[in-house]
């Protein structure tokens, strides 16, 4: 697949650890066959969610209807980039300057 997108989102404690496995599980079980969960990471106070696709906006609308209804969709930063490059391009919130995954 071309693209890695990334969901990103502040995160502390074993229950935001929690809340991303559960979150990471409703994308496996929601998506079809175009994009792939490729995991995930935590640290630095936020947790990042790896998903591989070709068509990063089909995903994008896909993550906003597993998740649009979910407490995260209120902090959650959303970014993909081509798997080959580093500059990543911003979809959510549209209002966001700057994606950075540390």
């Amino acid at each position: 697949m071309k693209y890695q997108l990334v969901l990103q989102w502040p995160a502390s404690t074993i229950e935001d650890y929690d809340a991303m496995i559960q979150t990471e599980d409703a994308l496996i079980d929601g998506f079809g066959d175009d994009h792939e969960v490729d995991g995930h990471d935590a640290g630095s106070g936020e947790v990042n969610i790896f998903i591989h696709t070709n068509d990063p906006k089909d995903a994008f609308k896909e993550i906003k209807s597993i998740l649009g209804d979910r407490d995260i969709w209120r902090e959650v930063r959303i970014a993909y980039r081509e798997i080959a490059k580093e500059k990543y391009i911003i979809l959510w919130p549209e209002n966001l300057r700057d994606f950075k995954v540390i």
